[in-house]
């Protein structure tokens, strides 16, 4: 690993937090993490492939009250950066370095928030003074405990601790290749938990018919984006024109089981909508409580 490629990533793991905290320009999340850190490593397959697991993995995880959640973010950053110095394969470097860092930096979140609350008395005392400058300056001071505590352990990972995932790669892979293959095997567990997470505070049962009608349009998607991923390597594949050309791709029609849920998840959906019109909607104070919505994370519980 190269000196600029340390200094880059250390940078960008502080500006991940800045982010997350103020301009909040899509470059603080998980996937983005791995994106970037792909780019400076050299591989953007494998910093797409661990961030986008990490970002999975965290999709139904909200901080109420501005708890400390797990640092997906560093741990894609330092994921990627070994997986591809080391020629790890992703799914280990997921398991072995991605998971357990984020689990770790939450300790150095919380130590963060802690430093931070010394910004906070300066800015008591801006307040009380009426200056108004200083109390702009005391607040933006206060992102330097926020940035190093994630700057710090990726920077020392990062210069000192290659010796160490090296004997780990070697220890996984060789003797106790056992527990390398099913840290694997749960790592591939990883964004189904996420997901799962997701759809417990989301009110599923309520609009299920839209997700019935999403599952089934994604896959249709998915089949699409093959076939004319088949059609264009064949056409890739031809100096110029040959007579009597025919594609090796198999193109099926859409499948009778897509049509049906696509239908069965339209009439749910106008059942629901005929049935809301029906009834009088009750007033604030008589409505009672949805059960269907009961632990449903809100916009202001962030």
């Amino acid at each position: 690993m190269q000196w600029w490629q340390i200094l880059l990533l250390t940078l960008y793991s502080g500006w991940v937090v800045f982010d997350d905290i103020g301009p909040m320009t899509g470059l603080q999340i998980p996937v983005s993490a791995g994106l970037i850190s792909g780019l400076i490593m050299g591989d953007v397959g494998a910093g797409l492939l661990i961030g986008g697991s990490m970002q999975l993995m965290v999709l139904g995880i909200g901080t109420p009250g501005g708890a400390s959640r797990i640092d997906a973010q560093s741990g894609a950053i330092l994921g990627t950066a070994f997986s591809v110095a080391l020629h790890m394969p992703t799914s280990l470097a997921l398991t072995t370095i991605a998971v357990p860092v984020a689990a770790l930096l939450v300790y150095t979140d919380i130590l963060g928030r802690m430093a931070n609350t010394f910004f906070v008395h300066k800015i008591d005392t801006e307040v009380e003074k009426e200056n108004y400058s200083g109390i702009e300056h005391w607040f933006l001071a206060g992102t330097i405990s926020w940035c190093l505590s994630r700057m710090v352990p990726v920077f020392c990972a990062l210069a000192f601790g290659s010796g160490l995932v090296t004997e780990l790669v070697k220890v996984l892979t060789g003797d106790l290749k056992w527990l390398g293959d099913g840290l694997t095997l749960a790592g591939g567990v990883l964004p189904a938990v996420g997901f799962a997470i997701l759809l417990r505070f989301l009110p599923s049962k309520k609009h299920v018919g839209y997700l019935i009608l999403g599952f089934t349009i994604t896959t249709l998607l998915a089949t699409v984006y093959t076939n004319i991923q088949t059609i264009g390597g064949s056409v890739a594949s031809l100096s110029g024109l040959v007579k009597g050309f025919t594609s090796t791709g198999t193109f099926n029609a859409l499948p009778m089981l897509a049509v049906a849920l696509i239908a069965g998840a339209l009439a749910y959906l106008n059942y629901q909508h005929e049935s809301a019109n029906k009834q009088q909607t009750p007033t604030a104070e008589s409505k009672p409580a949805d059960e269907d919505t009961e632990g449903e994370i809100e916009d202001d519980e962030y």
